[in-house]
């Protein structure tokens, strides 16, 4: 029996990363977890959704998240919602790091955030000092001012250089063994974690569905656009009941068999994706830059359309990118909640248009669902299961013979470049996730493309290729 999905809990300690705007808390995350997560720029409020990672010191870990920067004014969009995730962060995290700017020294901010972080008596909260990157900044510095939020002497490091950096992890893990909740030895995952990437153009519902796909509201949403910049991850465990009938069952009309699977589902909500010529500014491009980076890497994309609009010249452009990177694909048709029209025959007739607006994406399911109620977004997770298992499937060479000699009955093979007709050899599978099929043709022909999406269709109709892209191979036997 399917179960609802939850967010992956783990007992890593936690720290926050907190402080005003251009403090250098994003440069800071990046370093600690050694990958480049956060887009770091002057631009006051870059960051706005707080990110998460892990730190590995000396064979540990912990959980580190980047807080967007605070002005408590209306200077930064969204700063309301900024502040309410900077205290979801606090509330949870064991300590708190008070990030400041040791060149710029003690502002406003930093003394209205001082005076909130004095509420939470019982959580630590280590002061940092950044960007002291000379001794100069350090002699120049009025540790006075420091002293006067009333949270002890700050802790000089510089996010840039990594001066003083392994003093303030030691000083982490150090405090975390006095509150008993040490970090953790280094552990492989005992599961696959699939990846799944949320792409489409900007407002069209991506950070609304991920946080009902998560189950929290874990992103900002606003009618904003691009008010995503950044990548954003969170790992959901799901548990379902896979029927599978086995071959002597069958034959023996007993009952199929059952089996409990779970999968570890990586969510990741991407800022949305437009032409070069419409982007506006470095940030956008940076955001978008690490949308395609996170598509490379991904196992499923999640491809979200407006069902409230036609198809735009933007939704083809990122259909075409996803054909050109081989992963498998689940359409979402977002919005349906404000379709005049939610038959079946109008469901019919959309699926038809959109398959015929990316032919290349014929493959993957469509599903009608509504980010903002939640209407149908259960639905997505067994579909999920589905494509991750079809991603993985390996028909045996004797069945992949079959259809190819069915294939060659119905319809000869069509020559390529060249005068010779082609002499089709062999068929095996050399590939998973996707599935790579080889083809063995006799010396010297060629192999019209046109054959091999014609076998591709009939593959699919033999095996459960759904949400996968087919790639066909060509080898040519040697003399």
């Amino acid at each position: 029996m399917e179960q609802k999905p939850k967010i992956h809990k783990d007992s890593l300690p936690t720290i926050a990363l907190v402080g005003r705007v251009n403090v250098g808390k994003s440069t800071l995350f990046n370093t600690l977890i050694e990958e480049n997560k956060a887009i770091v720029s002057s631009v006051a409020g870059t960051t706005r959704t707080s990110n998460e990672g892990i730190i590995l010191w000396r064979g540990k870990e912990l959980r580190i998240i980047d807080t967007g920067g605070l002005t408590f004014t209306d200077e930064v969009p969204l700063e309301a919602d900024i502040i309410k995730q900077t205290e979801h962060a606090m509330n949870i995290a064991d300590i708190v790091v008070f990030i400041t700017d040791a060149k710029a020294g003690i502002l406003p901010q930093e003394r209205e955030l001082a005076r909130r972080l004095r509420k939470i008596i019982i959580k630590p909260v280590l002061l940092v000092a950044n960007k002291a990157d000379s001794k100069k900044i350090d002699r120049e510095m009025d540790i006075g001012a420091w002293l006067k939020l009333g949270l002890g002497e700050p802790f000089l490091l510089s996010a840039t250089s990594g001066k003083n950096l392994g003093d303030f992890l030691d000083a982490i893990h150090t405090l975390l063994e006095t509150l008993s909740k040490p970090a953790q030895d280094r552990k492989e995952p005992n599961a696959d974690i699939v990846q799944i990437t949320i792409i489409g153009k900007p407002n069209v519902g991506k950070s609304s569905l991920f946080n009902k796909l998560i189950g929290q509201e874990k992103v900002i949403v606003s009618d904003m656009p691009h008010t995503t910049r950044e990548p954003y991850d969170t790992l959901v465990t799901y548990h379902y009941t896979d029927w599978q009938e086995q071959e002597e069952k069958t034959a023996t009309n007993t009952s199929p068999n059952q089996k409990e699977k779970t999968l570890l589902i990586n969510f990741i909500d991407t800022a949305g994706i437009r032409r070069k010529t419409k982007v506006s500014g470095e940030l956008e491009q940076k955001g978008i830059m690490k949308s395609i980076q996170r598509i490379e890497t991904s196992d499923i994309i999640l491809f979200v359309l407006d069902g409230s609009e036609t198809i735009s010249s933007q939704d083809k452009q990122l259909g075409g990118l996803i054909e050109r990177r081989g992963k498998s694909v689940i359409i979402l048709v977002n919005k349906w909640d404000l379709a005049t029209d939610t038959s079946d025959s109008k469901r019919n007739a959309v699926k038809k248009m959109i398959y015929a607006q990316f032919p290349h994406l014929d493959f993957a399911p469509i599903l009608f669902v509504s980010g903002k109620t939640g209407y149908r977004v259960h639905a997505i997770f067994p579909e999920l299961a589905h494509v991750w298992q079809a991603r993985h499937t390996k028909p045996p060479v004797k069945g992949l013979e079959y259809v190819l000699k069915q294939t060659i009955a119905s319809h000869l093979p069509s020559r390529g470049k060249g005068t010779r007709f082609p002499k089709i050899l062999g068929i095996r599978q050399i590939g998973v996730a996707p599935p790579v099929i080889e083809l063995v043709i006799k010396h010297k022909t060629s192999l019209h493309e046109s054959y091999t999406h014609f076998l591709e269709r009939n593959l699919r109709e033999h095996f459960d290729f759904t949400g996968v892209p087919v790639i066909i191979t060509l080898r040519k036997q040697k003399k």
